[in-house]
């Protein structure tokens, strides 16, 4: 089937931090207006694809996105509306070619981004499928409920308190299903919540709705998590509810390599012993960003160390790049990639990374980002491209959340799909 755009229109709009985004609304030839919002992270990788923002500091404190705005508005709307594309892929390919450049720098990803979801939403909509379906029989996979992966105490970017780490998050692993799963979530938080009260913890939330104590020992927090999990009536472990560590080292890392945790300065060796102390300590099944992005060698030896003991994976160091990945596989760093679509700037892109990682055996994990719409895209995309997990912050605060609940929604209209995480 042909895709046809008959316009673009393009707006800016707040994201869940109080900072501009926008939200594109395309309207194919036969008259259906399909609509994305485009998601803005706050940890970033420095080879990401460029978000455009306009730099006036009279407007939004020059995080305005109007000059990304006026991109859709004209340059790309004039280049894409009107004419017949064979498929989404190829309407990506035609945005990649008109910016001309590597890092989408030029009409900005945030641009390029917003308007590739919503060439694929309307894709499937012409086609009369689910998006999920539909990703799925692009890509080749085998559909999947993934097990989500809830933020539940925030550090780092993501919250004004002193811990270093950045996201510690619940993974009901052993759920028997994807609505058990959420139960799981939503009642560990619960109990999370009581227990920091009752020590006498603020139980204000950060970016990604978890919550923000003035914690700044991780081992501290890893310590509540497994109390909380037990308080709620769960098994601590990858039969009941695991942990999941996001790190983001590369926030903490000092000018000199070490790496500061807690006010201690360790080298990438001493940071790696600490990082297997915690798994030989806690039910900790997956580290992701657990070195800085520029310290290959010190992904070498974190991957030979802690490979086949949980999943080690790259964010900021892949930035969902297929070059970046393929080079990255070929030097045994990591074995699991998280996958953010705006990090790339084109569904195509994203879906040829996430290839790129099942052919060399790397596991995935799709995510959202710190600021956030309502927008569902990525939980389609986690259950069509059978990837088996995906994190989306605490089961807490409408932007998180809705991605929680559009994967239960999937999980009611098609309850064949196998839940769990794939490979495993």
């Amino acid at each position: 089937m042909t895709v046809r755009i008959s316009e673009l229109h393009a707006v800016e709009i707040l994201d869940s931090r109080a900072r501009p985004t926008l939200a594109v609304t395309l309207t194919t030839g036969d008259g259906r207006r399909i609509r994305a919002g485009v998601p803005s992270g706050a940890s970033t990788g420095t080879r990401e694809a460029v978000e455009l923002r306009d730099g006036d500091r009279a407007r939004y404190g020059g995080q305005g996105v109007s000059t990304a705005v006026g991109h859709v508005n004209a340059e790309i709307s004039r280049a894409l509306t009107g004419r017949d594309f064979a498929s989404a892929a190829d309407i990506d390919q035609a945005l990649i070619e008109l910016d001309g450049t590597g890092t989408k720098s030029r009409l900005g990803a945030n641009a390029v981004i917003g308007v590739s979801l919503a060439v694929w939403r309307a894709e499937a909509a012409g086609a009369g499928q689910p998006l999920w379906r539909h990703l799925a029989e692009v890509a080749g996979t085998v559909p999947r409920l993934p097990v989500p992966h809830f933020n539940v105490v925030n550090g780092g970017a993501h919250a004004a308190n002193d811990l270093d780490f950045q996201e510690f998050m619940l993974a009901p692993l052993g759920a028997p299903s994807l609505p058990e799963a959420v139960r799981a979530g939503a009642e560990v938080y619960a109990r999370l919540k009581a227990r920091l009260a009752a020590d006498g913890h603020t139980t204000g939330l950060g970016d990604e709705g978890g919550f923000a104590p003035a914690i700044d020992r991780p081992e501290d927090v890893l310590h509540l998590l497994v109390e909380a999990i037990t308080d709620a009536g769960y098994t601590p472990g990858r039969d009941g509810v695991a942990i999941a560590l996001d790190p983001a080292a590369s926030e903490f890392r000092l000018p000199d390599g070490l790496y500061r945790v807690a006010g201690e300065a360790l080298s990438s060796d001493d940071l790696i012993d600490r990082y297997e102390a915690i798994i030989d300590r806690f039910p900790v099944w997956s580290i992701e960003d657990a070195l800085a992005e520029d310290d290959w060698h010190g992904w070498v030896r974190l991957t030979e160390r802690l490979g086949d003991r949980v999943q080690v994976m790259g964010d900021d160091i892949f930035v969902t790049n297929p070059v970046i990945i393929q080079e990255a596989i070929s030097k045994k760093i990591g074995n699991s990639a998280l996958i953010k679509v705006n990090q790339i700037g084109t569904v195509t892109e994203t879906l040829d990374a996430m290839r790129i990682c099942r052919a060399a055996g790397y596991t995935q994990m799709i995510s959202h980002r710190s600021g956030e719409t309502e927008d569902t895209f990525i939980a389609d995309l986690a259950v069509g491209t059978g990837c088996g997990q995906l994190k989306s912050g605490a089961p807490a605060r409408g932007e998180r959340v809705a991605k929680y609940n559009r994967l239960i929604e999937i999980a009611d209209t098609g309850p064949s799909l196998p839940f769990g995480l794939a490979g495993h």
